[in-house]
């Protein structure tokens, strides 16, 4: 399985369109795309080859595909790792970088305000297995220090974090993990390879949810981690031969075609995302707004050196009220006063969406979780898309006149 030929020192925006797979004998400009559970064997020495050797050939679905093939390269040719390995979804990748990693016994160190799945995921699921885990404060690296144990082997973080956009000092934390004998794993959903690549930041591991920025149109689940080649196909191809979390053929195409136009479509959205943020922050009905780029986030100087200037395409804000139940009738005005975005759960998508964060992302922690995690019920999420951003605005005023 060798990698189209390619100059070296290509920029990542050629790289998103040009890196994968050679073409087929037919000379396809686009990636083909390879819809079959099996694959016809020459002979039985090299079938018996190839299944003692899956990195060298193709033998089966749940082991490897052309197509997915193709979209492991380019992410991570686009992240600068060594390799990548794609997954059936985002939070199938963060399953399969703790069962690569960890095992009973193991000590995990976690953001508080990471997506609430990837709480219960550590917190829950991978507890029952007798894996401890300790969150934290996503912003105070006296906390990551203070929790590190003899029996720490991750730390876990996403930068900037869903959804009051947290950021968090990569290089630090990895120097923290490796002083520890620990590894880092960074969830780069928000930023893509466009604004942030954590390994050149001293990351060992990528996490993304191609579901959001990646394919870009809402249409696919998808997921990977991104790292070196011997951790990707000595330790994790395994653990999916095995288990199963495979990317289907036609999700790694349709997200392979998605990185060709990532850059233009996260540094427009971004854009939008920031002009819709001042609106906000100038806004009387709005208590506050979190977003990177504007100057009054407290992490707004690390981000602009961490995320090539830009605070993303992602941001939220807590509208005005009293008491929980206020804010949340308030909340739900300007949700549902909404007549041009998306009321709906994803992000990176091309169309605008907005949602609750409290009742969807959060809705499965208890209160104490929520709280603990700075999830108020006054709290809006909006993943800007590539509409004009004045009709944005506008969109939104409609339901904070109301208040």
């Amino acid at each position: 399985m060798k990698e189209k030929k390619l100059p070296a020192g290509l920029h990542r925006d050629t790289l998103a369109v040009r890196t994968g797979l050679p073409a087929s004998q037919w000379g396809e400009n686009s990636e083909a795309l390879y819809l079959t559970s099996g694959f016809v064997q020459p002979d039985a020495e090299t079938m018996a080859h190839r299944f003692a050797n899956p990195q060298e050939g193709y033998t089966y679905g749940r082991t490897s595909n052309p197509t997915v093939t193709s979209f492991e390269l380019r992410l991570a040719a686009m992240e600068g790792t060594e390799a990548a390995i794609g997954t059936s979804t985002g939070m199938a990748a963060i399953l399969l970088l703790g069962m690569g990693v960890l095992k009973a016994g193991d000590h995990v160190i976690c953001s508080r305000s990471v997506f609430g799945s990837t709480l219960n995921l550590f917190a829950k699921e991978f507890g029952k297995f007798g894996v401890q885990s300790t969150f934290v404060s996503q912003v105070d690296l006296a906390e990551w220090k203070a929790a590190v144990r003899p029996n720490t082997k991750l730390l876990f973080a996403e930068t900037p974090t869903n959804p009051l956009t947290d950021v968090c000092d990569i290089a630090a934390l990895a120097e923290l993990a490796h002083g520890a004998g620990a590894l880092l794993a960074v969830d780069n959903c928000f930023c893509t390879p466009v604004l942030q690549q954590p390994v050149a930041l001293g990351a060992d591991f990528v996490i993304h949810s191609g579901t959001k920025f990646l394919d870009g149109q809402g249409r696919v689940m998808a997921g990977a981690i991104c790292g070196r080649a011997q951790w990707i196909n000595e330790v994790f191809a395994p653990i999916v031969r095995t288990a199963g979390m495979t990317l289907a053929p036609f999700n790694a195409w349709v997200v392979t075609k998605g990185l060709e136009t990532l850059g233009i479509r996260v540094q427009a959205q971004s854009a939008n995302a920031l002009a819709i943020a001042r609106f906000l922050e100038a806004h009387p009905k709005v208590s506050r707004v979190y977003y990177p780029g504007l100057a009054s986030h407290p992490q707004h100087e690390l981000a602009m050196r961490q995320q090539s200037g830009s605070g993303g395409a992602v941001l939220s804000f807590d509208v005005k009220g009293g008491d929980p139940g206020s804010l949340r009738k308030n909340a739900f005005k300007v949700i549902d006063s909404a007549q041009v975005m998306s009321i709906a759960t994803n992000l990176g998508d091309t169309k605008t969406i907005i949602t609750h964060p409290a009742v969807t992302s959060h809705g499965r922690l208890t209160e104490e979780q929520r709280q603990a995690a700075g999830i108020g019920q006054g709290l809006i999420r909006l993943a800007a898309g590539l509409e004009h951003a004045e009709d944005m605005m506008a969109d939104l005023s409609r339901g904070l006149d109301l208040i």
